[in-house]
């Protein structure tokens, strides 16, 4: 079958229905405004962006298997929350540094992400399948395709089409889950499987989203 038989056999639904922009890209410019004081101070003292990168996930990664993993959910939730805020300053650190953003910059924040997603996942997985909750699965599963949700933005873009929309990413994932974590502490025994559920559905969503709007992109 060729590919102008496919495309009338299989269409995704209109753009506007899935363009959506993520709710981290609308707070984005009031919260780099807040954190830019901060920024400039720590490039003074000589904090490096690709410094303050490696310490936070190294950070998140310690505290996923030595808090998270070992069912530490309260101590787990302050220790990886403060470390994923790095996230935040060390973007606006390379913006606003003399030598600006750097390709390599780029790359190795990107990288490092992807091993913090993990981390915090693979510990939340681990945790549950050790009090034999198989919930774990549901964890994994969400794992998976959360690295699928960049690689498709990356993929995209390697091809010469922008593609940002999606409703789930990062960011939207981790405040879900903390969100979920913090609501389960609190006696909510529910929320965890809720919040790993609707993890998993909205990644996948975003997956679906990504696809579409290269697939529009490229008829």
């Amino acid at each position: 079958m060729d590919d102008h038989k496919v495309s009338k056999c299989f269409r995704f639904p209109r753009a506007k229905a899935y363009d959506v922009p993520m709710i981290s890209a609308r707070m984005k410019p009031a919260v780099v405004k807040l954190i830019t004081p901060l920024c400039r101070g720590l490039l003074r003292i000589g904090i490096t962006p690709d410094m303050m990168t490696i310490f936070g996930t190294s950070i998140v990664v310690l505290g996923s298997w030595f808090l998270l993993a070992q069912g530490r959910i309260l101590a787990s939730l302050i220790i990886i929350g403060l470390a994923l805020l790095t996230d935040l300053l060390d973007g606006t650190m390379a913006r606003i540094s003399d030598r600006g953003a750097s390709k390599w910059g780029n790359f190795l924040d990107s990288t490092l992400d992807r091993i913090s997603d993990g981390a915090v996942l693979f510990g939340l997985a681990y945790y549950l399948e050790s009090i034999n909750d198989r919930l774990y699965v549901a964890a994994m599963a969400t794992l998976v395709i959360g690295a699928i949700v960049p690689y498709t933005r990356a993929k995209a873009e390697s091809l010469g089409i922008e593609c940002k929309g999606g409703f789930a990413e990062r960011t939207e994932r981790l405040v879900m889950l903390g969100l979920a974590g913090a609501l389960y502490l609190a006696g909510i025994d529910l929320a965890l499987d809720f919040g790993v559920w609707l993890l998993l559905a909205l990644s996948v969503l975003t997956v679906y989203q990504r696809m579409a709007i290269v697939w529009r992109a490229t008829r």
